[in-house]
């Protein structure tokens, strides 16, 4: 089958090594480029997931390459994508994964259903995922295979969120974030609140904090529409960016998630905010990879740190539910993987259909003109049809008769099966 998948998500590899291969939007369409350039050899269809959670390299091969030429690609893309990481390629080996044709394709599938997330059924996902698509199909690197791929992991995660209870989990992670502030602060209406960022994870957390009324909601973001449009559903306020390490001190809880490739909020900002605070505690919640809050601010004394990891082992679901709910995702995520198997097969075999069709049309062909010349020279028509008729006949059987007589043993049983099939079916001479 000519789809792989290679990557390495929060199952295989902790927060920090994640945080390295993390591409951010702006760059994935360059990314996705210098993937499909480094590959340039086997000319293959590229496409680049990069989230919180998870990097992952999906290519794909025309229906003509076997399944050798697949795997020949798995080592220089692990060399590329340790590169981009800056590391070896023996030490991405050790967290990453590779997978391939039908279990490419399952795994796909899944993390569009939100099934292989670290919160199960959390919707950002399938945006990601769509915006990732976007970037291969702009950078002229998608063609049928991935196309039919993500075109189907799409179909698949709409009946599973539709289908089955999977999405109602999704919310937990919000929840234990506004658990973890309740548990430090007790109720939350004398809590001042700040959010960095305004993307879908902080939104989704932001509208947890809002139902329990703090005293205050207050939102950075580097983009100012964004942002501005999520303080007024909300009732929060906007700070600029530039006066996050002045403010830091207002604020009991601090929610961060943004794309930044460097911390926003380091160390000397966060021991500068206590010593105003006189030693309130803070309790900090960094949901971004790489990291938007430096770990060393863990260590100190009155802040509470909690990382995207650290907060997914907060989350408790109804076991019964979520096992029943996982069960009926996978099942239809099975059905997907046939139905993308069968295409893939049936894709794989439009080569030999094409080649069957020019032979028998050469073969038609030469049996007419030769047909024509007889009647040109006053030959009886039906002796003309006769020779037409037991000519292509001929043909048409050759091959098979041939290895039936040359063919021994198990070769002979399988041709024999073959030649009943296709010439010996019972309805293989009725009329239609």
């Amino acid at each position: 089958m000519s789809v792989l998948a290679l990557g390495l998500n929060h199952g295989s590899a902790p927060l920090d090594l994640r945080g390295r291969f993390a591409i951010p939007l702006e760059a994935l369409g360059r990314s996705v480029q210098g993937l499909r350039n480094h590959l340039a050899r086997a000319a293959p269809e590229v496409a680049i997931l990069s989230t919180c959670n998870r990097t992952e390299l999906y290519v794909g091969l025309p229906p003509s390459a076997c399944p050798r030429h697949a795997i020949e690609l798995v080592e220089p893309s692990i060399e590329w994508l340790a590169r981009q990481g800056g590391t070896s390629a023996d030490s991405l080996r050790g967290h990453s994964y590779f997978l391939h044709g039908a279990e490419a394709a399952r795994h796909a599938f899944r993390v569009a259903s939100g099934l292989d997330s670290m919160v199960l059924g959390e919707p950002q996902i399938l945006g990601q995922m769509k915006q990732a698509v976007r970037e291969a199909e702009g950078a002229g690197a998608l063609g049928t295979t991935l196309h039919q791929l993500f075109q189907r992991s799409f179909a698949v995660a709409k009946e599973v969120r539709s289908s089955t209870e999977i999405g109602a989990h999704a919310v937990s992670m919000a929840a234990a974030a506004v658990r973890l502030a309740t548990q430090l602060f007790g109720e939350l209406s004398q809590t001042r609140v700040l959010f960095v960022g305004a993307g879908e994870m902080i939104e989704l957390v932001a509208t947890h904090f809002a139902a329990h009324e703090p005293m205050s909601l207050t939102i950075a973001n580097r983009g100012r529409e964004r942002g501005q449009v999520l303080c007024e559903r909300l009732g929060a306020q906007p700070l600029a960016l530039a006066e996050l390490g002045t403010r830091l001190q207002d604020f009991d809880v601090v929610v961060s998630c943004t794309a930044s490739s460097l911390p926003l909020i380091g160390l000397g900002a966060v021991e500068r905010a206590l010593k105003a605070r006189r030693r309130r505690p803070m309790l900090m919640l960094d949901l971004a990879v790489p990291r938007d809050i430096e770990p060393e601010v863990g260590e100190l004394d009155d802040i509470y740190l909690y990382t995207v990891d650290d907060l997914a082992l907060q989350v408790q679901v109804n076991g019964e539910r979520r096992q029943a709910a996982v069960l009926q995702a996978e099942q239809i995520v099975a059905a997907g993987v046939h139905g993308f198997s069968h295409w893939l097969e049936q894709r794989a075999s439009v080569p030999l259909i094409q080649a069957l069709q020019r032979r028998t049309d050469d073969w038609r062909e030469a049996e007419l003109a030769k047909a024509r010349r007889a009647l040109a020279r006053g030959q009886d028509v039906d002796a003309v049809m006769e020779a037409l008729s037991n000519a292509l006949t001929r043909k048409l059987l050759h091959g098979a008769l041939a290895e039936l007589h040359s063919s021994a043993g198990e070769a002979h049983q399988h041709w024999m099966d073959s030649v009943q099939r296709m010439f010996l079916r019972p309805d293989s001479h009725r009329r239609h």
